[in-house]
C-alpha cells in the first residue's frame, strides 16, 4: 500500500513540473540543474565543408568554450553553406538570426568596403605580409568599419589562402590566357573588377553554386585557394591549376553586435580568446596542408603550372585597376597598405 501512494505521489509531482518551464523544473528537481539548457546559445555557421581546417578548428572551439563556460554559453557550429550562401548568412548576422560569421573579405565588402583591400590583386608576396597588414593598423580600421554597421569583430582573421585559377579548358600562363574566360568569381565588386581588367568575363556565383555551374560548364573556370579546391573536391569538375596567388583571402570573424553586447565580460573573454587561438592554429594548419595540397591533388588529376605574375600585373596597371582602387579605398587606406607590403602600383 504505501508503494502505491509513492507511485501515485511520484506520478501527481511528475505531471506538476511539466506544466512548468524548464527553468523551474531545474530548480523543483535535484540533478536536472546540471543538463539545463545554456544561457547562451551561438550559431556560428559557415561555407566550408565539414572537412576544412576551418571547421575543425571550430568544432575544437566549441567544446572549449562550453568546458570554460561551465555550460553557460553553447557554440553550434553549422558547416557547408547549411544556413544558406555568404549573403545569406552575412544578412543573418547583421539580423541576429545568426551569431557568428566567417565573412570572407571580398563578401563583407558589400557592407564595409574597406575590406576588399586585403584582397587586392598581387598586393602581398607572402604570408608574413599578410599578417603584418591583418593583424596591424589597416586590419584594426577594417575592424572598426564592421563596428560601424553592427558587427563586433574578433582580433584574429582566419587564413582561406592565396587564390588560384583552375579550369576546364587550358592552363592561364599569362593574362593574356584569360581573355574572354568565363571564370566564376565571388558575388563581390573587387573580384569582378579584376577579372574584367584582365580581360576575362567573370560571373558572380554563391559559393554553393560553383560545383554545378563548372559542371554543368555554365562557366569554364573558378578561383580559390587549394585547400577550398580540395575540400570541395573542385579537381572533379576543373583539370587545369594556375598558381597565379593572384590574391589573398581570409575571414573575418564577425558576431551580431546585440548578441555580443549581451554577453556578461565573462563569456566575452572566453569566447573571443577560444575564436582568437583556435584562428592562430587554423593559420598554421593551413600553411601545413598547402605543403601537400599541390602533389595531392596531381595525384586526383590536376595538372599544374606556375603562372608569372609580372604580365598579370602590367595588364592591371595598364587597365586602370589600381588607380581606380586607390581612389575608392582612399589615400589613408593605401598608404596603410603599403606601409606593409611596398609599393602596389
Amino acid at each position: 500500500m504505501a508503494h502505491s501512494n509513492h507511485s501515485s505521489s511520484r506520478r501527481s509531482l511528475l505531471r506538476g513540473l511539466c506544466a512548468l518551464p524548464a527553468a523551474s523544473v531545474a530548480g523543483a528537481w535535484p540533478g536536472l540543474a546540471s543538463a539545463a539548457a545554456p544561457e547562451y546559445s551561438f550559431k556560428f555557421g559557415n561555407n566550408l565543408p565539414v572537412s576544412h581546417p576551418l571547421n575543425v578548428r571550430a568544432n575544437e572551439a566549441a567544446a572549449r568554450i562550453l568546458s570554460e563556460s561551465k555550460g553557460r554559453l553553447e557554440l553550434k557550429v553549422f558547416p557547408n553553406n547549411q544556413l544558406g550562401g555568404d549573403t545569406d548568412m552575412l544578412s543573418q548576422v547583421r539580423s541576429g538570426g545568426l551569431e557568428i560569421f566567417n565573412a570572407g573579405t571580398m563578401v563583407i565588402a558589400t557592407l564595409a568596403p574597406i575590406s576588399a583591400i586585403t584582397a587586392l590583386g598581387f598586393a602581398f608576396a607572402d604570408y608574413e605580409q599578410v599578417w603584418k597588414t591583418v593583424d596591424g593598423k589597416l586590419g584594426d580600421s577594417i575592424r572598426a568599419a564592421f563596428a560601424k554597421v553592427g558587427l563586433y569583430t574578433f582580433p584574429r582573421m582566419w587564413d582561406n589562402g592565396f587564390r588560384q585559377v583552375t579550369t576546364s579548358t587550358k592552363a592561364v600562363s599569362s593574362a593574356a590566357d584569360l581573355g574572354g574566360m568565363k571564370i566564376r568569381v565571388p558575388v563581390s565588386p573587387m573580384g569582378i573588377s579584376m577579372f574584367k581588367a584582365l580581360s576575362a568575363s567573370p560571373a558572380s556565383l554563391q559559393f554553393s553554386e560553383v560545383y554545378s555551374a563548372l559542371q554543368t560548364k555554365v562557366v569554364d573556370a573558378q578561383e580559390n585557394p587549394l585547400a577550398i579546391v580540395q575540400t570541395a573536391k573542385l579537381y572533379e569538375v576543373q583539370k587545369f591549376c594556375s598558381v597565379t596567388n593572384h590574391s589573398w583571402d581570409g575571414y573575418h570573424m564577425v558576431v551580431n553586435g546585440r548578441a555580443w553586447r549581451g554577453l556578461p565580460d565573462d563569456l566575452k573573454l572566453i569566447l573571443s580568446r577560444a575564436f582568437d587561438e583556435a584562428g592562430l592554429q587554423q593559420r598554421a594548419d593551413l600553411a601545413k596542408l598547402n605543403e601537400t595540397l599541390r602533389s595531392d591533388l596531381t595525384t586526383k588529376g590536376m595538372a599544374f603550372n606556375d603562372a608569372n605574375p609580372q604580365s598579370f600585373r602590367e595588364q592591371l596597371r595598364k587597365a586602370g585597376y589600381y588607380t581606380e582602387w586607390k581612389g575608392k579605398f582612399g589615400d589613408e587606406a593605401w598608404a596603410l597598405l603599403e606601409a606593409s607590403v611596398g609599393k602596389v602600383s
